[in-house]
This record gives C-alpha cells, structure tokens and sequence, in this order.
C-alpha cells in the first residue's frame, strides 16, 4: 500500500510539473485582448480532475484563469470528455456522473463575478436507440437547468494516434433513431467525426432533420500521420463537403480546434507558441469559409479548451479569431462570437 501510495503521489507531481512547465510556454506570448467589449459565448470545453486529453487536470479555478484574460467572455458551453462518470451502477447510465460534476462547477461559476458555464452537453450512448431517452432524462434532472444536448463522437481512424472509443457506425437504425430522440425532446446533438466521414454526417443530417446538429471542430480538417503534407487536397474535399452540409438547415458549425496538434500545425513542437497573427494565418481561409458557406448565423467560436491549449494561449486563441472575422458587421460578429451558440444550446441573446 505504502508503494502504491508512494506512486499515485509522484503521478500527481508529475502532472503537476507538466502542468507548471506548459503554462510556463503559453505564458512567453500574451497580447492585449482585441475588441475586448465584443460579448463571447465560448461554445465549446471540457473540466477534468484526472489527466483528460492533455496530461493534467482541468477545474474550474483553470477555466476561469483562463477566461479571465481580458476578453468578454459572458458563458461558456460544457462538453463531454468522459470525466468523472460514476465507477457502479447500470453502465448507461456512469455518464451522468459527469454532469453532477459539471453542474455543481457551474453552479459555483454563477455567483463567481466571472464566466458562468450555462450549458452542459452530456454522453449518452446512441445505440441505445428510442431507449437513449432514459438516459437524456437522467442527464435533464442532474443538469439542474443547464443540461441541454448530448455529444456522441463517431470519429474513427485506422491511424492509431487517431483512434477513438468503439461507437455505433453513424448508418446504423439505433443510432438514428438516438439522434431523432435527441431532437424530439428538445435537445440538440453535437457530432464529432473526422473529415473523411463527413459525407456519412451528410445522410445522418437528412434523415433527423428535427434534431439540431452542431458539427464540432470545423469537421476535425486532419494534418497528422497519413493526412501529412495533404492540405490542399483534403481541403478540397472538405469545403464539397461542407458545401453539401450547409444545405441541411438543421446543421451548426463549430469554428474551433485549430490548436490541436492532429490539425497538422505543431505549434507545441515550436520554442514559443505562435502570436494571434501566426494562428490566425493558415486558418483564415477556411474558417471565412466556411462562415460564407454556413452563414454567420450558424457558426460559433469555440476554444476547445484545454486541449486547444496544446497549441495556443486563451487570450491569443480568440485574438486570432477576431482577426479572422475582422471584415464581418458588428451584427455577424454577435452572432459568430456569442448568439449562434446562445441559439443552439438555448441560452439568452445579448
């Protein structure tokens, strides 16, 4: 027991010390906020007490360092991470766990004086089919009031860097009849897949079109393992796509997840991390975009925080995006920065 012990300690220093050094690295590059009266909604995070995605933990004290930075960051979206689910009980049912924790971060959020955590998108396993309904019901009655979707990641890949958790292929008759669950009880359904799948996404659009669908992370544009020195091809293929997405007129975009190293910037590899300028720059193309192919209308910003932070601090993150929607009326930046997501997850409009 003694050694046991012994070690969970020198884990927790050591993702301590990891923690410590890359906040010592985000830290080389602050910048003053741009239009720092500009009202944000930040449409997508994560909390964790564990390592999560990053190697150390996330809490709520980490979020609201964060977006404290300057900017006006008025709330803030949960999204599932599969932190904290509950170790016994029926195992469709661990996942609530999570949003017990978020709820309770959410409701110490409220009083702060600082960003509050207004929505919670939960896990539920959508091959559960018409049954998944049991789960989104226990998800509402944890969420006190926040609980507004679910995400399901059906991102998968023969890369193993890329590999994700088992899921129900997005063809299947469960599946659909998950997501056309989702909608009927007034939640919306946030979908992760990678590009290559997105024109799978396409038919599972058409065929639930009274579910809300928020395409999360720009459809994950892949620069990694096999998807390596490909950019102009695959970015060809994804604006077809996304073209064909934004025809379905239940279908939300994310901006986001340009920090993340399998986007195919390795901004972690360099001695600093990159200025809002040095961001904004391979991503201003596709993100204006897709803003025009969407609309404003339909498409937020998000950070993506922590994992986002991989590459880039929270301050700089969202100075990149403001350059990138520099051109836009004061009206589409509204939208982009905090209404779109107000609409989609159902939370007031500024």
């Amino acid at each position: 027991m003694a050694w046991i012990e012994g070690e969970a300690r020198g884990n927790k220093m050591a993702e301590y010390e990891s923690a410590v050094a890359h906040e010592a690295w985000i830290d080389q590059v602050i910048e003053a906020p741009l239009e720092a009266d500009l009202p944000i909604c930040d449409a997508h995070h994560h909390l964790w007490l564990d390592t999560g995605h990053t190697g150390w933990p996330y809490t709520l004290q980490d979020l609201h360092k964060d977006t404290g930075c300057g900017h006006n960051i008025k709330q803030t979206v949960f999204l599932e991470c599969h932190a904290q689910y509950h170790r016994e009980g029926p195992e469709h049912l661990r996942c609530i766990g999570e949003t017990e924790f978020v709820a309770q971060a959410a409701q110490q959020s409220s009083g702060s004086g600082q960003a509050e955590i207004a929505a919670i998108i939960g896990n539920a396993d959508m091959a559960l089919g018409d049954a998944v309904e049991e789960v989104l019901l226990a998800h509402e009655l944890a969420g006190a009031g926040r609980f507004r979707g679910v995400r399901y990641s059906t991102a998968q890949d023969a890369h193993p860097p890329l590999a994700m958790r088992p899921s129900a292929p997005m063809s299947n008759a469960n599946y659909l009849a998950g997501v056309r669950k989702v909608g009927a009880l007034g939640y919306s359904f946030d979908a992760m897949v990678y590009y290559p799948q997105l024109p799978q996404l396409l038919d599972v659009l058409r065929a639930v079109p009274d579910t809300p669908v928020v395409i999360n992370h720009l459809g994950c544009i892949l620069g990694t393992g096999p998807y390596k020195d490909r950019r102009d091809e695959i970015l060809a293929f994804w604006r077809k796509a996304m073209a064909d997405l934004a025809t379905c007129p239940n279908a939300f975009l994310k901006l986001g997840g340009i920090g993340m190293p399998m986007m195919g910037f390795r901004w972690d590899k360099q001695a600093r991390p990159p200025t809002s300028e040095q961001l904004a720059a391979p991503w201003r193309e596709p993100i204006q975009y897709a803003i025009e192919t969407f609309g404003p209308d339909r498409c937020m910003f998000e950070s993506n925080f922590p994992v986002d932070k991989r590459g880039a601090g929270y301050g700089v993150l969202w100075n990149a995006y403001k350059r990138i929607a520099s051109a836009y009326s004061p009206a589409e930046k509204r939208d982009l920065f905090h209404n779109t997501a107000a609409r989609a997850y159902r939370l007031v409009l500024v």
